[in-house]
């Protein structure tokens, strides 16, 4: 069931957001475990006022679409763009994830080979394409002056079981094979250079990732758009799209262009049900740490961090000292229903910051300050897409399976060009114009994700008993994005 459900890749910046634990009364986009606070993050703009016109009409005042704005509006400063948000910008898994500014695509760069008119050479352009994303938005943000806490510091996952051990060793042997050889497995001595975990028995290590403070960047790029002319109305929610019409009950939206960029909460639009799965994915964040259980821990060059096991965790240093830490294991809501009451998990944070102090000495009288949860899009295949259809100037973005803090940057840029008729490098990569097909009716969407997400659980619980790979793993290899 990919990687929303398995090790497959970490979580590049998993869509989460602040939560109803009793104990948490900041919301992340204000505040939150990632620290002081995030300019704007108070603002409310006006609500649609009715009926207009313009160019660009943008569903979804998240990364993707206000990622997509802005280098419209760079490209072109005399664009009207209008961004429509059923909440406030950033509300969605923007605001609301782990703070993976990473090089991670949600399908492997074989799976991506494999695509209908795709190649190896396609399919590594891709790879390459998603490293010089993570630099792209180091340079934009540093350039219009957003302050994201943007620390290019890696990712090191660990292997802390043989059964990991032997799934690290392939990762690196694959990536060899199919990129440039820039994923490096670590020994156990090299390991503890950068993080002091415990039980590690080696680890790999790619440069291509930078922590990031999600509520700050998607907040300061909101304000960016603004800046440069587009308009973004909150409180907005779009119940249909069409050709040519983003519909709304405050008024329509006409534009030559509309982009759906609304990833999770893609199955609220009419005839989108069956779209992507929204996938709940769970965070919990300490308390800052003193400078003696950080020198426990490491960390000290804010590597983003996991480890080999199938059900995915993820985690950072924060800039403000704190340990932010999430993963997966909240059920699929049948119909793809989304509720306020399901981003609280009490059992799924309580079984993460079990696993946080397994994983490091020195929290066991450490304080866990703030829990909060929130739906990714997943689409059927597990393979992110970006495309326009010329022919009803429909546009789209999305289904990231919660690699998107850098790959929704790419679907900006992808798009920009798309829109503008630009033949580049960026239109042409195997993602562009990619299709996948529907999720399953129901029940048999709630019995299929819910199981993969079970598989998964039992699949890292056999793999510490046995020592030896999983096999409950390998009978679901054939539905993963791997």
């Amino acid at each position: 069931m990919g990687r929303a459900l398995s090790r497959r890749g970490t979580a590049a910046g998993v869509p989460l957001w602040a939560a109803g634990d009793p104990a948490v009364e900041r919301p992340i986009l204000a505040s939150g475990a990632f620290g002081h606070a995030v300019p704007g993050a108070g603002l409310d703009r006006a609500a649609l006022p009715g009926d207009r016109t313009a160019d660009i009409a943008i569903v979804g005042a998240g990364y993707t679409g206000l990622w997509t704005a802005y280098y419209l509006l760079k490209a072109d400063p005399k664009l009207r763009i209008v961004v429509l948000e059923a909440e406030t910008a950033g509300f969605g898994a923007s605001g609301r994830n782990g703070g993976w500014c990473s090089a991670l695509f949600p399908v492997s760069t074989k799976r991506l080979a494999s695509l209908p008119g795709s190649s190896r050479e396609a399919a590594r352009a891709m790879h390459w394409a998603m490293q010089a994303t993570v630099n792209e938005i180091g340079l934009v943000t540093a350039a219009e002056h957003i302050d994201c806490d943007y620390h290019k510091g890696g990712t090191i996952v660990l292997a802390r079981t043989p059964a990991q051990l032997a799934r690290a060793r392939a990762e690196v042997a694959e990536a060899h094979e199919w990129g440039p050889g820039d994923l490096r497995f670590l020994e156990p001595d090299e390991v503890a250079t950068q993080v002091r975990a415990k039980k590690v028995l080696g680890a790999t290590f790619t440069p291509h990732c930078a922590a990031i403070h999600p509520g700050r960047l998607v907040r300061g790029l909101a304000a960016t758009v603004e800046r440069l002319g587009g308009v973004i109305h909150e409180h907005t929610p779009v119940t249909a799209i069409e050709p040519g019409r983003a519909i709304t009950q405050y008024g329509v939206v006409r534009a030559e262009v509309v982009v759906r960029a609304t990833e999770g909460f893609t199955p609220l639009l009419a005839g989108q049900v069956r779209t992507v799965a929204p996938v709940y994915s769970l965070m919990v964040a300490t308390e800052p740490l003193s400078d003696v259980v950080w020198e426990r821990i490491g960390l000290a060059g804010r590597p983003t961090f996991s480890d080999h096991r199938h059900l995915i965790i993820y985690g950072q240093r924060t800039a403000d000292g704190r340990l932010a830490f999430g993963g997966r294991g909240a059920p699929y809501h049948f119909r793809s229903r989304i509720r306020p009451s399901y981003d609280d998990a009490p059992r799924v944070f309580a079984g993460l910051r079990a696993t946080l102090r397994d994983m490091f000495d020195g929290l066991d009288g450490v304080e866990f300050t703030h829990a909060w949860g929130g739906p990714l899009g997943v689409p059927r295949d597990w393979c992110a897409s970006v495309g326009l259809d010329r022919g009803n100037g429909l546009a789209w973005a999305g289904g990231y399976v919660g690699d998107g803090v850098a790959t929704t940057n790419l679907a900006g840029r992808t798009l920009t060009d798309l829109i503008l008729r630009r033949d580049t490098d960026l239109t042409r990569l195997p993602w562009v114009g990619h299709r996948s097909r529907p999720w399953e009716p129901e029940p048999l969407r709630w019995l299929g994700i819910n199981a993969g997400l079970r598989a998964m659980t039992l699949a890292d619980t056999e793999e510490r008993l046995t020592g030896r790979e999983s096999r409950i793993a390998r009978w679901m290899r054939p539905l993963l994005g791997g």
